[in-house]
């Protein structure tokens, strides 16, 4: 990773930029076959083709009536077969009509569909239409949707639920993704304690470790548990050189210039080290380099600063080495329930959430509280130098965007 920094702030479009660059410089290129059952999350390693049309074959809309438009002059016509979803219907007889229900394949001939509303069956075993009929009404044509060889999912995608339906629509098995990335978590600092165990002096619990882990394991990512490296030089090194095999490094906390960084001395000694300071908040610093050439991104060690920091810029960058194109999360422009009257030099991003069709940012905005996230839907985006008066328009970015 590069390890050039520019003085002062850096946009967050800027550090993305450099990060995707990054990341694509050192894509995931190896795949693997896994069954469509285990598929979910993954991304697709190249091009779904289709190898059959969508649909399959002529088949009704609707329950109803299939016949052939041409034999029909407005008089009554005798059913000739009953068609079910799933069944191989005979050739449409000539002057007569289909029972047919949704889904259920056209028997040759017909070409037309009247729904059962429209239809009245006489006691003569006759259907009489009341409507106007047009032809191929209520028909859903061989290869409407898909045609033979169609690319229908590009390479890159991830592949949720609706897109593993749409391969198990066309037969596939089983898809050739790419493999999951190796991502270490590392967590620094004497004060911090697992779960479970007493709090000493001084001490907190380890909330972020619980946060990136399950993240990562949301997006898809084999994750390595490095646990927590006290602030110790020869530790930190040697947990860093345990971790050879890993794609990503990410460690939360001890992200600074001050003498307990020790993240940063075993980077400045084995690898590379840039120390950037991010226009946001919160989440203004950020460690960007690599160990023995392993990647490792450094991100604040308070909670909601790990939170920005994650769904903005690391979350983006793993999703590109795995050649996912849209990585940046959508954000939508909805009106403000607040008025912001202190404009600053850096974008902040408020744990918010909808009331009344307005965003509503939680009353505690400080970095160590966890608890905001928790009742928030989303980040508020309120760009540098600006005010708000209520119902201004401001950028809403739910938490579905960044949490998936």
């Amino acid at each position: 990773m590069s390890c050039c920094d520019k003085p002062g702030l850096m946009p967050v479009e800027a550090a993305l930029a450099r990060l995707l660059g990054q990341a694509e410089a050192s894509a995931i290129v190896e795949c693997e076959r896994v069954k469509l059952s285990d598929a979910a999350g993954r991304v697709l390693a190249e091009p779904l083709l289709a190898e059959l049309d969508l649909p399959p074959w002529d088949n009704s809309a609707m329950d109803g009536y299939a016949l052939r438009l041409a034999d029909w002059n407005g008089e009554p016509l005798v059913v000739s077969q009953r068609i079910q979803a799933g069944s191989a219907p005979q050739p449409l007889l000539p002057g007569t009509c289909a029972r047919i229900f949704t889904g259920a394949p056209l028997p040759a001939g017909a070409d037309t569909v009247e729904m059962q509303e429209n239809a009245v069956l006489g006691e003569d075993g006759r259907v009489a239409f009341s409507e106007p009929l047009k032809l191929g009404q209520n028909v859903r044509a061989q290869g409407q949707e898909t045609r033979v060889g169609d690319s229908v999912l590009p390479a890159g995608t991830r592949l949720g639920p609706i897109e593993l339906g749409l391969a198990a629509s066309l037969g596939c098995a089983e898809l050739n993704v790419r493999r999951r990335p190796r991502v270490a978590v590392l967590s620094t600092g004497d004060e911090l304690v697992e779960p479970g165990q007493p709090l000493g002096p001084g001490q907190i619990y380890n909330s972020n470790r619980r946060v990136l882990i399950a993240w990562l394991q949301r997006l898809g990512c084999e994750v390595v548990d490095g646990g927590i490296l006290l602030d110790d030089l020869e530790q930190t090194r040697a947990a860093l050189a345990a971790l050879s095999d890993v794609d990503l490094i990410l460690s939360t906390g001890g992200v600074s210039v001050g003498e307990a960084d020790f993240l940063g001395m075993a980077l400045r000694e084995d690898g590379e080290l840039a120390l950037w300071k991010l226009a946001i908040k919160p989440g203004k610093p950020l460690t960007c380099g690599q160990f023995r050439g392993v990647p490792v991104i450094g991100l604040p060690g308070n909670p909601a600063s790990t939170l920005v920091t994650f769904g903005l810029l690391a979350r983006p960058y793993l999703l590109r080495r795995l050649g996912v194109q849209r990585v940046e999360p959508l954000g939508f422009p909805m009106p403000a329930g607040f008025t912001w009257s202190k404009p600053g030099n850096r974008r902040e991003y408020l744990r918010a959430r909808l009331e009344n069709g307005r965003v509503v940012p939680y009353p505690n905005q400080s970095s160590g509280v966890l608890r905001s996230a928790a009742w928030a839907e989303g980040f508020a985006e309120v760009l540098e130098g600006t005010t708000l008066a209520e119902g201004d328009s401001l950028r809403f970015i739910p938490l579905s965007e960044i949490l998936g």
